[in-house]
């Protein structure tokens, strides 16, 4: 008997004659497909390729069509490091950055984090709740499909809780737009307990943490490693502690002063490290050598008005991986304009726009440990962006724009851009 022909997969979405960002070949590689095609069954890609192969491939009968026009189409954005969850501004504190005033001094004064803290704890859920949703449905017109959410806000057992809730109801909400991750955030140690801090980290320790662990609050235990908030061995405690409850590892490191913070996340098995802007050649090789991907945040470095980027190349050199992404927060950046992260990421980081792509990409995917996002390939959840150019660098020069025509989450169309949006760019 003649061998019988491979069943064709069954497709729910094909997106067309786009010029296609694979983003699943390395750092340096958007993947491009000129001429691709994807086809997608309910919410997973099951197929992707060239065009002219689609109609063997593929049974399509049925399914929605959308005709890029030889538009760029990539894999949705993941934003891996976000603070989406506050209130209050901070205005006043940028205007005396703006005078010369540093960040470190602000938050020293009584500044910083604890105004937004205090702000915070004020609001009600309803209203945390309703600018969180505003802000990541601002990420997801511009092509983010999934997005880290720190707590961090809180600083007590109770508060940190409050917020982690909030972020489950954010997901909740959000379920079918966007993807969130979230992460419980130590920020700070509270003014209250300066004098007592190993008191302090014991309680998130022994009474945070398990809580945050049974009732599955947080997929991350993330640790700001900073003078002004948590030592070292403080970090270590509280990494140790998470990764013992099933929560992955991450750090803020080496932003504001070199700490070592680089070598402290590779030893404590993090996800990833995060800021950098201080690591040394020491640092770069711990990264390295423990698989620690490398969280690049350059709004950070623009809005505190410094000019020490993180050394991306140097990263990418040694082998280290990438994420970018824009760390939206009240204090250091507060934008949620994806167009200017990647432009911000070449011209100051030194990033190719397809490494800056990837980096947003697969990068992200790969620090939220979600093998299964960031990549246009079988088997993937089908997070796509139609945008209104033809090519990968064009998202980077034409900067501060918003080029998102059309942003696919599982499967499914869920926002399309305004008339007047970038379509002129092709």
């Amino acid at each position: 008997m003649p061998a019988s022909k491979p069943l064709r997969p069954k497709a729910t979405l094909v997106v067309r004659n786009a010029t296609l960002a694979t983003c699943d070949r390395g750092a340096s590689d958007a993947g491009l497909i000129p001429g691709g095609a994807v086809a997608v069954d309910e919410r997973r890609i099951v197929w992707v390729g060239r065009d002219r192969e689609l109609d063997g491939a593929v049974e399509r009968e049925g399914a929605r069509v959308i005709d890029a026009r030889g538009g760029l189409v990539t894999p949705g954005l993941v934003d891996s490091h976000t603070h989406l969850v506050f209130a209050g501004e901070r205005a006043g504190e940028f205007a005396l950055r703006c005078s010369g005033r540093s960040y470190l001094d602000t938050a020293i004064s009584g500044g910083g984090i604890s105004v937004t803290t205090r702000a915070t704890q004020a609001a009600s859920d309803a209203a945390l709740l309703e600018s969180a949703v505003a802000r990541a449905r601002r990420l997801l017109a511009q092509g983010v499909t999934t997005v880290e959410v720190k707590s961090g806000y809180g600083l007590t057992v109770e508060t940190e809780l409050r917020l982690l809730r909030i972020i489950h109801e954010l997901a909740h909400t959000l379920w079918r737009e966007v993807t969130i991750v979230p992460t419980f955030l130590a920020h700070a140690i509270p003014p209250e307990r300066q004098e007592d801090r190993e008191a302090y980290v014991a309680e998130l320790c022994d009474r945070l943490l398990p809580i945050i662990a049974k009732e599955k609050l947080a997929a991350s235990c993330d640790v700001f490693l900073e003078e002004g908030a948590f030592t070292a061995e403080e970090a270590r405690l509280l990494l140790e502690a998470a990764a013992a409850r099933g929560l992955v590892p991450r750090l803020h490191a080496d932003q504001l002063v070199a700490s070592r913070g680089a070598e402290l996340a590779a030893q404590t098995g993090c996800a990833s490290a995060d800021h950098l802007e201080f690591i040394d050649d020491d640092g770069v090789a711990a990264l390295a050598g423990g698989g620690v991907v490398a969280g690049l945040l350059p709004l950070s470095t623009l809005s505190l008005g410094s000019e020490r980027y993180a050394p991306a190349r140097r990263l990418l050199a040694a082998g280290v991986p990438i994420s970018l992404a824009s760390n939206l927060n009240p204090g250091s950046a507060m934008s949620e304009n994806v167009g200017l992260v990647l432009s911000i990421a070449c011209l100051k980081l030194r990033l190719a726009p397809a490494e800056a792509l990837v980096a947003y990409t697969a990068g992200g995917a790969r620090s939220l440990r979600r093998g299964d996002l960031g990549r246009l390939a079988p088997g993937c959840e089908a997070d796509l962006v139609l945008w209104g150019c033809s090519s990968v660098e064009h998202l980077a020069w034409h900067m501060a724009t918003n080029h998102a025509l059309a942003v696919v989450k599982r499967g499914r169309v869920v926002h399309e851009a305004l008339p007047g949006a970038a379509v002129d760019c092709r």
